[in-house]
């Protein structure tokens, strides 16, 4: 069994009244506040660290790309123990990504899972250039050709409609994936979901 963490318990939010509010009510609300520039920055006090030192029970995952404008906690105003968060270039999902999942919905109880694209991204604009892919970097591309190929089929902005075809694969990818996310999602004890963000204005809408 892992021990990535022990004692872990559930944390009640500091500073914000979250009584009864769904995990996506919770990252959309926060996402207006950061939008909006009223940030509450919950749960980054001392005593906050001190509690979570103990034990972590975030109430979300966010799976989203590792671009340096697209920080998770920041854009969503959450604090310390809130999200269980992995990142890779492109929001691209491999088998180490998978393992860490499983291991949040197993082991950390998580019960929402979004996978979040966003606007411009770098790694799936460099696909549809096709740009060389040196090194590892192709295993990237790789990735995200499928969904490159697929929105060149439809109408409007390549790239926009790319990253939005990346972010649906990656939650089909979730929502099939043995032994442990498919069965968690069909037995409704799991909730997985696309998200777009937006650089520009800072806001992320839901994708259906």
């Amino acid at each position: 069994m892992l021990a990535f963490c022990a004692g872990c318990s559930q944390l009640a939010p500091e500073g914000l009244d979250t009584a009864g509010k769904t995990p996506q009510q919770k990252l959309l609300e926060g996402n207006r506040r950061y939008a909006f520039s009223i940030l509450s920055h919950p749960n980054q006090s001392a005593l906050r660290r001190m509690e979570v030192a103990k034990g972590q029970h975030p109430f979300a995952t966010i799976v989203t790309c590792s671009d340096s404008r697209v920080p998770p906690e920041i854009i969503f105003d959450q604090g310390l123990g809130d999200l269980f968060v992995i990142r890779l270039a492109g929001n691209i999902i491999d088998d180490t990504a998978l393992g860490s999942l499983e291991y949040a919905v197993e082991h950390l109880n998580v019960k929402y899972i979004m996978v979040l694209g966003h606007k411009r991204c770098g790694a799936v604009d460099a696909t549809i250039k096709g740009d060389e892919a040196y090194g590892h970097v192709e295993s990237i591309v790789k990735a995200i050709q499928p969904s490159v190929d697929k929105a060149k089929n439809q109408p409007g902005d390549l790239l926009d409609n790319a990253i939005r075809a990346n972010v649906s694969s990656m939650v089909r990818l979730l929502k099939s994936s043995q032994p442990i996310l498919e069965k968690k999602a069909k037995e409704g004890g799991l909730s997985i979901v696309g998200a777009y963000y937006d650089l520009d204005d800072g806001t992320v809408t839901i994708i259906p």
